[in-house]
């Protein structure tokens, strides 16, 4: 694949002029202003008018006639009703894009709302990452080749006139500007495909090895495609790779197992997109936080994770948050999201600029890698299993085990009575069955081979209270995690409970 030709010293030019008006921003003053324009334009709307929108003068005012609300409460509330058409509801217009993320308590998937105005704000902030990338490395020629974003399938589902859905990736793909098309990969007839197994053979096959700059997706499906080109180029499997963009899951884990896959030099930068907006994306070094987008369509408020169910939470904003606290994230958005709890929660480590650091969610939950299963969905496969086959389990907990190039989810499992060898391995095809049922991400990564049946070890009754014994949590207030999500953490957990 050629390049129409190296529109690096063009980016470069309005690179440097972005970042310099990013380095002017008065963080305030941009989230202040951007929530009065956001009010303005929803004043009409069903959500506008029931709130009083267009009485509201400043975030103190917003804070006290909007309240906290998930998505449950929204799809409830305010979308379900009126799906797949909404208009006017709580954006002005018809909402043409719904991106399907899965793993909620009210069901296997959630349908948020992604509008022209939020689009756009990914986009930029998507531009500011790249902006950032040759700040820092002004001699970079990232637009002198391909960019390749890998993705879920990038088809939509037609669901009304002038209304798709799909996943997140495939709504980008669709309103990626025609100036910018020749510069991107993969082509939509791989980048439609949506069995894993048949796309990764097409982008074996298709990728130009050579000519490709960027790099950009999950870690754990950037390892498999790395090591899959790797087999066919040999290693690095893409040498002129300048910049391998990274998020969506934890990246400690997957770090030092990309390295020897990237040629000398390629630079490596963390973004923090959701669904419901661009949250942050890495401005300086590996490890040193992510800068809070302020002018990509969200007002963002944080809340103390602590305070999050309390009946008056405290809402803080860029205004007066403080370094070192856990924050829930909660979104205001130009796609018609007001107040909304994000799930995810966050530390600050600097406030001018505010920068931040992904401490984990709001409820247990486990995505080592992008399975994104949550707390609910944990709980009711093993106790669903367990009760299928006629045992009732005392305790459990679950964490990642990686695998060379695959993971897989171990489950330490203390039944209440003595149980028979062969439990383990029926008990695992059940966990398992219900998970590819109740939750399309884990499906999509055990259909795509990223990660292998699950694993059980059967405990003896006891050996749970007794490793909480010896670690002095025994009782009081202390309970059995659910979730060790950090491997070294579950790898001590188990050494501890095998040992008994």
């Amino acid at each position: 694949m050629k390049v129409p030709f190296d529109g690096t010293p063009l980016l470069r030019a309005t690179s440097a002029l972005r970042i310099a008006r990013v380095q002017r921003m008065d963080p305030v003053a941009i989230q202040e202003r951007l929530l009065a324009r956001l009010l303005r334009r929803a004043a009409g709307t069903r959500f506008g008018r029931a709130h009083g929108f267009a009485g509201i003068r400043g975030v103190a005012e917003y804070q006290a006639r909007v309240p906290l609300r998930r998505y449950e409460e929204f799809w409830r509330d305010w979308w379900q009703a009126a799906y797949p058409v909404l208009v006017d509801v709580t954006w002005p217009g018809r909402v043409p894009y719904f991106a399907l993320s899965s793993g909620t308590t009210s069901g296997t998937t959630k349908y948020i709302p992604v509008t022209a105005p939020m689009m756009r704000g990914n986009r930029r902030a998507a531009l500011d990452v790249l902006a950032w990338h040759l700040h820092h490395h002004p001699r970079s020629a990232i637009f002198g080749g391909p960019s390749f974003m890998l993705g879920g399938s990038t088809a939509l589902e037609r669901v009304a006139a002038d209304v798709r859905q799909g996943d997140l990736s495939g709504i980008a793909a669709a309103e990626v500007p025609a100036l910018l098309r020749g510069w991107s990969f993969p082509p939509a007839e791989i980048a439609l495909l949506p069995d894993w197994d048949r796309k990764l053979a097409a982008l074996a096959e298709a990728t130009p090895a050579a000519a490709i700059r960027v790099l950009s997706g999950t870690p754990s499906w950037l390892l498999v495609l790395l090591q899959r080109l790797a087999e066919r180029h040999g290693t690095p499997p893409l040498p002129g790779l300048e910049l391998l963009v990274h998020g969506g899951v934890a990246w400690a884990p997957y770090r030092d197992r990309l390295r020897p896959f990237l040629p000398t030099g390629c630079a490596t930068r963390e973004v923090y997109p959701a669904s419901e907006g661009f949250v942050a994306l890495a401005d300086r070094g590996d490890g040193e936080g992510m800068r809070l987008t302020l002018d990509a369509g969200v007002f963002w408020e944080f809340v103390p994770l602590e305070e999050l169910d309390a009946p008056s939470p405290t809402r803080h904003w860029v205004a007066t948050v403080e370094t070192g606290i856990d924050y829930a994230v909660v979104v205001t958005s130009c796609a018609g999201l007001w107040s909304y709890v994000l799930g995810d929660t966050v530390r600050f480590v600097e406030r001018a600029p505010p920068r931040l650091l992904v401490t984990g969610r709001t409820s247990y939950s486990l995505s080592a890698f992008g399975e994104h299963l949550s707390g609910e969905e944990i709980e009711a496969a093993v106790l669903g299993a367990a009760r299928a086959l006629g045992i009732t389990v005392a305790d459990y907990t679950v964490g990642p085990v990686f695998l060379g190039a695959q993971g897989t989810h171990r489950w330490l499992v203390e039944p209440e009575a003595a149980a028979a060898p062969e439990l383990a391995g029926r008990l695992a095809g059940a966990v398992d069955a219900a998970l590819i049922a109740a939750n399309e991400d884990y499906a999509a990564h055990r259909q795509g081979g990223q990660m292998t049946a699950p694993e059980v070890v059967v405990l003896p009754p006891g050996a749970f209270a007794g490793w909480m014994r010896a670690q002095g949590k025994l009782g009081g207030q202390h309970k059995v995690p659910r979730v060790l999500a950090d491997p070294e953490r579950f790898a001590a957990a188990e050494a501890g409970l095998r040992r008994g």
